[in-house]
């Protein structure tokens, strides 16, 4: 090998650790957006998870409430009845008193503003946490999606250093773009992109 062959080769090693550089640092950045999508995922993902056990235990408070009220009111109901076949006043009088009790309180089963734990609070209650969790699910789609995107891109930004291929380094920073743009869906505007 001649000394003008070696410095020809040197000059190329040079060039080439200097793009390998280049393509280094892009993958740096690509790590990092999806180190952030991942934690912005899995944020989305606890959030979605506490918002549908927070909506079924609300649906569930509801529906005992709701069989309570039932309960009161059908007992209301047959003190009514019982109360037009008893001739005592004195019995009359503890059985309308009852009646009027278990009405109140039917009363307030359906509606406790004050508490909001009445039925009409609770229905409220748990659509909005039901609403809450959609929109949590709906962030932590687009996170995955973004997650996925940058995935793909690391791996063909390193297949440019093995390869040679300049083409796949463009190719990387369209997939990583494509995966900022899914991020920011996910933080901005998740419902605009429906993805499940």
């Amino acid at each position: 090998m001649s000394a003008h062959e070696s410095m020809e080769q040197a000059e190329h090693a040079e060039h080439a650790s200097g793009e390998n550089k280049k393509i280094a640092l892009l993958i740096a950045v690509i790590a990092l957006c999806l180190a952030l999508s991942e934690t912005l995922g899995k944020g989305a993902q606890t959030e979605s998870i506490s918002k549908n056990v927070e909506a079924s235990n609300l649906w569930a408070f509801f529906q005992a409430k709701s069989i309570r009220r039932t309960a009161v009111q059908t007992a209301a109901e047959q003190g009514k009845l019982n109360l037009a076949t008893t001739a005592d006043e004195a019995a009359k009088a503890a059985l309308q008193k009852q009646i009027d009790d278990w009405q109140k309180t039917a009363a307030r089963y359906r509606s406790e503003p004050e508490t909001g734990e009445g039925s009409e609070q609770l229905s409220e209650r748990a659509k909005h946490a039901e609403h809450e969790r959609d929109e949590a699910t709906a962030k932590y789609h687009h996170f995955e999606l973004a997650s996925a995107a940058f995935q793909i891109a690391i791996v063909l930004a390193s297949a440019t250093i093995i390869t040679g291929i300049a083409a796949l380094a463009w190719v990387s920073g369209l997939v990583t773009l494509a995966g900022v743009v899914m991020t920011l869906f996910g933080l901005f505007q998740p419902h605009l992109l429906p993805l499940h």
